[in-house]
């Protein structure tokens, strides 16, 4: 009887073992698709080391614990700078059966959001969330789609201040912005408000490829433009290069949205940490790969915001930086 007793005993706990076993190799691992605009390695740098929004989204990743390959997998799809493409992109991630889609810019989220309104939608690096029709607030965001917001719309009157403050006479600016995408008529609407209460006329200029940038800056100091801006789209960003060059060139002083630029030789910048921001986008998959669901996670918008002031530029466009803007700021390149 003993024997019996002891070999039924044996025979359970092989089962459980075994179930627990193959449970184990069963257990899938979460698969996540990141819609990006560009290659890697074309991503610009949203930090003076060069580490770009990706580079902290898998930072704020590992320090949750995730390693990839390992606890989870993550399908990087880029549109190669034809956003026309994204939809083609949101359809892949179905075909890949991903458990999250992770959207950096707008046209990416609205494409992920027609493709899917049951797969979990993680908003990054987006300017208008609500006026863009992704979320119905960001308090309560419904549906698949939650995330954070750069809150683009609320920064570009701050930057019009600065360059009238480093420009007192400023009468015109040139702004360079594109309509294909849809956050930009909400930056642009907000910006006419100020330029007005400023008595500034703005000079837009619809520019859909890099290849007709010089010709923007061309015909607006034509007609007399002392200043530049542009509504934050990531073509901008990738061609930032040519755009500090262009504005040296036409001898524009300038305010940009993000360090990057300034980096490389443009005069200043005003916007989100987007390091920060980014980190924050791990916790967000984390939440939800741990049950919680997009409709009840409020939207984040950035609240730590970078200045930075390149005096080299200052110096060489003739424009001397007022000491109040030189203490405000949070680095000054010499």
């Amino acid at each position: 009887m003993r024997n019996k007793l002891r070999l039924f005993v044996l025979l359970t706990v092989a089962l459980l073992t075994g179930s627990f076993a193959g449970a184990q190799q069963t257990t899938k691992i979460p698969r996540l698709c990141y819609l990006a605009p560009y290659p890697v390695a074309e991503l610009p740098p949203v930090m003076a080391a060069g580490l770009t929004a990706y580079d902290a989204f898998l930072r704020g990743l590992r320090d949750l614990g995730y390693v990839e390959g390992q606890s989870i997998t993550i399908d990087y799809l880029s549109a190669d700078g034809q956003f026309e493409r994204f939809p083609i992109l949101a359809k892949e991630c179905l075909r890949l059966q991903a458990d999250m889609i992770v959207a950096g810019t707008t046209p990416a989220a609205r494409a992920a959001k027609h493709a899917t309104q049951t797969i979990p939608i993680v908003l990054f690096g987006i300017g208008d969330p609500v006026g863009t029709g992704l979320v119905a607030s960001l308090a309560r965001p419904g549906g698949n789609v939650t995330g954070l917001s750069q809150m683009a719309t609320g920064l570009i009157t701050k930057r019009l201040e600065l360059l009238k403050d480093i420009v007192p006479r400023l009468t015109r600016v040139v702004v360079l912005t594109n309509f294909a995408n849809p956050v930009s008529t909400p930056q642009v609407q907000e910006l006419e408000q100020a330029a007005r209460v400023l008595g500034v006329e703005l000079l837009i200029r619809d520019v859909r490829t890099p290849e007709e940038l010089p010709a923007a800056f061309s015909t607006a100091a034509t007609e007399g433009a002392e200043g530049l801006l542009q509504t934050s789209l990531i073509m901008f960003h990738i061609h930032r290069a040519r755009i500090v060059d262009l504005a040296a060139r036409h001898r524009l002083p300038a305010v940009y949205g993000t360090r990057s630029f300034v980096d490389v030789g443009g005069l200043m910048s005003y916007g989100a940490d987007d390091f920060r921001l980014n980190l924050g986008v791990a916790k967000f998959v984390d939440k939800i790969l741990k049950g919680a669901k997009p409709a009840d996670l409020p939207l984040e918008q950035a609240t730590t915001f970078e200045y930075v002031i390149n005096l080299k530029t200052a110096q060489a466009l003739a424009i001397t930086i007022p000491p109040h803007l030189l203490v405000l700021a949070d680095e000054v390149i010499q």
